[in-house]
């Protein structure tokens, strides 16, 4: 018999005894000795070795383990070639498929050239609760976790170094496969029934699929890099911000005519950064307290977009007469979003309940805003959105044509300089085209020369009518110079008093002038009223010296 065979011979036989010896001792011993006869042995070896193993639960408690669900990102984008078996998700919301190795499947990571290894697993546990990402809660009969084993001397450097890197890791990777969110306030009122601590209570959402990107903006290139520049120098300096002691937020305000691509711009920066966005609808608060709670309730890394705030009464400019009416008669109202409620958001103390949020005003005059609104701070960066550009036609003639030049461009930039048309006009008239792009072209041109036509006639009825008020103001002024001097004539009042009703009205020459005519006729009124009643008391007394006479007679 050679040594192989016997060797061979003994092993069987060892196994065979063993397979025995646990068979009985399954039969014999409890279940409870037979756990601690494991645990001791486990334990005895885990002191001859040299590794450390680090158990990473999927549930910590109630809340889910930022760690497990970091590693479950991370190495779902590692997968290996030489893999047999997988695992495929796509939840009906998420766009891309999730990938996952199979059940204790060991990964091999390197840090440092540090070996560290993970393998997958999980156990069942009795049923119990959990909070979900979305702030609801379900049930689960098992629990997944991470088993991560090296080297004991590592110990330091994994928990304090490579952990922390795996998270930023994870978050990055997470911030690319991102969903984006569409929020907007209910606008039905009642907020005070809801619970506030989950943003889903008082904002309803939808997925935003926008395909607006800065590549495809119909805007000035100068402009387009200047914003791009901005939001990306932004979304690095978080320590600055936290270094110069300002809350970590950006504010824009975009401005001009309907239809310039406000909104695309909004969408564009969104899908850039992977920002989910809160458009907030203004006439559906009715207070400031709802207003607090709602922009408390936006999550980080958002946009928080404002539209058309110019038709908001109360962030109007209120050196004007008419608004500061308007106001007034709002305040007379228990419940109101106020500026100063507004105010307080964007650079009081609530400014600071969230990081990394870009707050964006729209509007279609500027003129109409409240200083207050539009200092530094609170919108940082004005971008004013004009009418179509020779550089956003060529844009879009590449989006909806195909084309970078063409020998009619020439003609349609010489148009376009003249006319006042939105890119939203320029994008319908393209679309409106057939298939060749000369008549699409060539239709376009004639489009541009109508517009031309339409806004200098336009211009000439305004040219036309603003003569006329010249002359019928000029005509005005001479009836009302001659009611002047003619009253004038008539009354006794001092050059102090008629400069002093002038000065009322300074801002307005016409009223101005008519509120001396009222003063005037007041004046003259009261003259003519003191003389008649002196010509009166005159008559009496000769009536009473007439008698007296008589009487010595």
């Amino acid at each position: 018999m050679s040594w192989g065979t016997a060797i061979f011979s003994t092993v069987g036989s060892l196994v065979a005894a063993m397979m025995v010896f646990r068979s009985m001792a399954y039969n014999l011993f409890p279940k409870e000795v037979l756990e601690y006869f494991n645990a001791s042995i486990k334990h005895y070896i885990a002191r001859l070795t040299f590794r450390l193993t680090l158990v990473i639960d999927e549930y910590e408690g109630l809340e889910m383990n930022e760690v497990y669900e970091a590693a479950e990102l991370v190495f779902a984008s590692r997968i290996s070639t030489g893999l047999t078996r997988l695992r495929v998700s796509k939840p009906e919301k998420q766009k891309e498929f999730s990938v996952l190795r199979e059940t204790n499947t060991e990964i091999v990571d390197k840090f440092n050239r540090v070996e560290l290894r993970w393998v997958p697993s999980f156990r069942k546990v009795d049923t119990m609760k959990v909070k979900q990402e979305v702030g609801e809660s379900s049930y689960i009969g098992k629990i997944r976790y991470f088993e991560l084993s090296f080297h004991k001397n590592h110990k330091d450097m994994v928990i304090n170094s490579y952990l922390p890197h795996l998270i930023e890791v994870a978050k990055s990777l997470k911030q690319q496969k991102k969903t984006l969110i569409l929020f907007t306030n209910s606008g039905k009122g009642g907020y005070s029934y809801y619970d506030y601590d989950s943003r889903q209570r008082v904002w309803t959402s939808v997925n935003l699929d926008h395909p607006a990107t800065f590549e495809t903006l119909a805007m000035e290139s100068r402009i387009k890099h200047a914003v791009l520049d901005d939001v990306d120098q932004f979304v690095k300096r978080r320590d600055y911000y936290r270094r110069v002691g300002k809350a970590w937020k950006r504010g824009y305000l975009l401005y001009g005519p309907p239809g310039t691509g406000k909104s695309s711009l909004v969408a564009a920066m969104a899908n850039y950064l992977k920002f989910d966005i809160y458009d907030l609808e203004l006439t559906a608060v009715h207070s400031n307290s709802e207003l607090r709670k709602l922009l408390v309730a936006t999550g980080n890394r958002s946009i928080l977009v404002v539209e058309d705030i110019d038709c908001s009464i109360g962030f109007h400019h209120r050196s004007t007469k008419a608004n500061q009416g308007l106001i007034n008669a709002r305040k007379k109202k228990r419940d109101e979003v106020t500026l100063s409620g507004m105010l307080n958001f964007l650079d009081g103390l609530w400014s600071s309940c969230g990081d990394e949020r870009i707050i964006v005003f729209m509007t279609n005059r500027k003129e109409k805003l409240d200083p207050a609104l539009l200092r530094p701070g609170r919108m940082d960066f004005h971008v004013m959105m004009s009418y179509c550009t020779p550089c956003g036609f060529r844009q879009l003639s590449s989006n909806y044509l195909g084309l970078g030049d063409h020998f009619l461009f020439r003609d349609i930039e010489d148009l376009l300089i003249t006319a006042e048309i939105t890119p939203a006009e320029v994008a319908e008239q393209l679309l409106r085209g057939g298939v060749d792009t000369n008549d699409v072209l060539r239709h376009f041109i004639e489009f541009l020369k109508e517009k031309k036509e339409d806004m200098e006639l336009k211009a000439k009825k305004i040219r036309t009518k603003k003569a006329k008020k010249k002359i019928e103001g000029k005509l005005d002024e001479k009836v009302l110079f001659k009611e002047i001097k003619d009253l004038i004539r008539s009354t006794k009042v001092t050059t102090a008093e008629m400069v002093h009703q002038l000065l009322m009205n300074e801002d307005n020459p016409t009223n101005a002038f008519m509120n001396l005519i009222e003063f005037l006729k007041v004046n003259k009124r009261q003259t003519e009223d003191l003389e008649t009643a002196a010509s009166t008391e005159e008559d009496s007394d000769f009536l009473l010296s007439s008698e007296d006479s008589e009487i010595e007679l």
